[in-house]
């Protein structure tokens, strides 16, 4: 198992919709359980708080930074142990569409296989919120 720490990998993927058709579904998160299914299958807002119950990882917490025009969809996930992950994310022009980029960063003690299945999770998680904008 290699101790990477810090190490970061950028996935995106290339939306052919505009920045704002893809901000606004995107920092959503009711609409989190039909693209981002790394977080489960339901979210809801309990006590102004976005928590996901079927989650894989058992119940999370789900925080968004307030919505904002330069494309950030940087958001926390709070597991049940009370660890907190900062996942950034931004949706970017890209032509006449956008790139959704998400940094997935490398937690210490994280083998290389659970990074690439992190990695795996994530690159699906953008494809499908891909095929469910570029559908509508």
């Amino acid at each position: 198992m290699k101790s990477a720490g810090s190490a970061s990998r950028h996935l995106s993927v290339h939306v052919d919709r505009t920045v704002e058709e893809v901000y606004a579904y995107a920092s959503d998160p009711a609409n989190l359980p039909a693209w981002a299914r790394g977080l489960g299958g339901s979210i809801t807002r309990i006590d102004g708080r976005w928590v996901a119950e079927s989650s894989p990882m058992g119940r999370v917490e789900v925080a968004f930074v307030p919505r904002n025009d330069l494309g950030v969809l940087d958001h926390d996930v709070t597991l049940p142990s009370g660890e907190t992950f900062h996942n950034p994310v931004r949706v970017i022009p890209d032509g006449s569409g956008s790139e959704v980029v998400f940094t997935l960063r490398r937690q210490p003690g994280t083998s290389d296989a659970d990074f690439e299945r992190d990695a795996d999770t994530v690159a699906a998680d953008l494809d499908r919120l891909r095929e469910i904008l570029e559908s509508a």
